[in-house]
C-alpha cells in the first residue's frame, strides 16, 4: 500500500479548468474550474442535477471530458488515465459487491484484484471489517446484510489500497445514525494520514461536520466556495432571536432594542410580526446577549425566549441555490 510520504502534499490534489460535459444538447458541466488542496476533506454540494456525479465520474476517468482539462494528483485524466486510476479510490452511490460471498471474502477478492498478495489482502480485510463494525458478520453472505451494512462494506472496498485521493459519492445514503458516525470517523482517520477526500453529499450536516472546505454547485457550475464558517458568514453572521409571543410585544421588543443603538445597527434589527420574532445582529457573538437583556430590562419588556443563533449550512445552501435559480 502507498505510504504517506509518497503523496503529493505540496500541490493540488485536483485541478480542473473550463470543464464542459455535454449529453446531447444538455450541459452537465458548464465551463467549471475548481482546485482542491491535498490532504484535506473537500465537500461538494448541490441539488439533484447540479453535476456533482458527472464531475466525480470525470475525475475518476469513468467519463470523457467534452472540453477543458482536469488533473488528479498531477496526472491528466484524459491522457494519463491509468496513472490516475492507480492513485484513487472510488465509492459510488450503489454497492458493487458479490452477494454470494461473505464480507471478508469480498474484501480479500478486491484486495487481490487490486494487486495485493493474499496474505496482505486478508490482513487489510480484517482491519477494515473492524473499522466498519462488520467483524461479527464477516463470514455471512452479503445477501443477508442490511442496506446499511452493505454500504459500509462497499466503502471498505474503496479504502483497500489506502488511496492518495478518495472519491466518496453520497457515502452514507441508507445508513442509520450509528453507521453514519462510523463512516465519518473512518473518513477523518484516513484524511489525518494525508489522503485527500472529495465528498459529495446531500446531507448538509455531513459536509458541515467533515469538510475543511466546501464547493456548492448549481447547473454544472460552482456558485460558491469556502470553509463552512466562511459560507455561513454569507448569511449575515450570528444573530439573536427574541420571541415576543404576539405582534404588540414584538414591536415593544424591537423599539427597546433600537433605543441606544447606532444608526446602522438599528437598521438591521428586524421584526417578523407574523411570528412575533425580533432578530438582532450579534456581531460580537454572545457578548451582545448582555446588551439585548440590558435594553429589554431598562424598557421593562419581558421576552418569551431569547436565543443566540448561528447560520446553518442548510440556510446558506437554500439561499444560494434559490438565488441562482431566480
Amino acid at each position: 500500500m502507498r505510504q504517506t510520504g509518497e503523496r503529493h502534499l505540496g500541490s493540488p490534489a485536483v485541478r480542473a479548468s473550463g470543464l464542459i460535459k455535454t449529453y446531447g444538447k444538455m450541459r452537465a458541466l458548464d465551463e467549471l474550474s475548481i482546485e482542491f488542496p491535498a490532504g484535506r476533506i473537500h465537500g461538494l454540494l448541490g441539488p439533484n442535477g447540479a453535476g456533482k456525479s458527472t464531475l466525480i465520474n470525470i475525475l475518476s476517468t469513468l467519463v470523457d471530458v467534452s472540453e477543458g482539462s482536469a488533473e488528479v494528483v498531477g496526472f491528466d485524466v484524459s491522457a494519463q488515465a491509468t496513472e490516475v486510476r492507480r492513485r484513487i479510490g472510488l465509492i459510488g452511490q450503489s454497492a458493487a459487491l458479490d452477494e454470494v460471498l461473505g464480507g471478508r471474502q469480498n474484501l480479500v477478492m478486491f484486495g487481490q484484484l487490486f494487486g495485493l498478495s493474499r496474505r496482505d489482502a486478508r490482513s487489510r480485510a480484517d482491519e477494515l471489517l473492524e473499522k466498519f463494525s462488520l467483524t461479527e458478520a464477516a463470514d455471512r453472505a452479503v445477501s443477508t446484510y442490511s442496506g446499511g451494512m452493505r454500504r459500509r462494506l462497499d466503502i471498505a472496498v474503496g479504502m483497500v489500497l489506502d488511496p492518495e485521493i478518495l472519491f466518496l459519492d453520497e457515502p452514507t445514503t441508507g445508513l442509520d445514525p450509528r453507521g453514519r458516525t462510523d463512516v465519518w470517523n473512518s473518513v477523518r482517520e484516513i484524511a489525518s494520514r494525508g489522503t485527500t477526500v472529495l465528498l459529495t453529499t446531500q446531507y448538509l450536516e455531513e459536509a458541515d461536520v467533515l469538510a475543511d472546505r466546501i464547493s456548492i454547485m448549481k447547473s454544472g457550475r460552482i456558485i460558491a466556495e469556502g470553509t463552512p464558517s466562511e459560507l455561513k458568514q454569507q448569511r449575515g453572521g450570528d444573530r439573536i432571536e427574541i420571541t415576543g409571543g404576539d405582534a404588540a410585544k414584538a414591536r415593544a421588543i424591537r423599539d427597546a432594542l433600537r433605543t441606544g443603538a447606532a444608526d446602522d445597527e438599528a437598521g438591521e434589527i428586524d421584526l417578523n410580526e407574523e411570528t412575533g420574532v425580533v432578530t438582532y445582529p450579534a456581531t460580537r457573538g454572545s457578548r451582545d446577549l448582555s446588551t439585548v437583556i440590558r435594553r429589554l430590562d431598562n424598557a421593562g419588556v419581558i421576552a418569551d425566549d431569547i436565543i443566540l443563533r448561528r447560520p446553518t449550512l442548510d440556510e446558506v445552501f437554500l439561499a444560494l441555490t434559490e438565488k441562482e435559480h431566480a
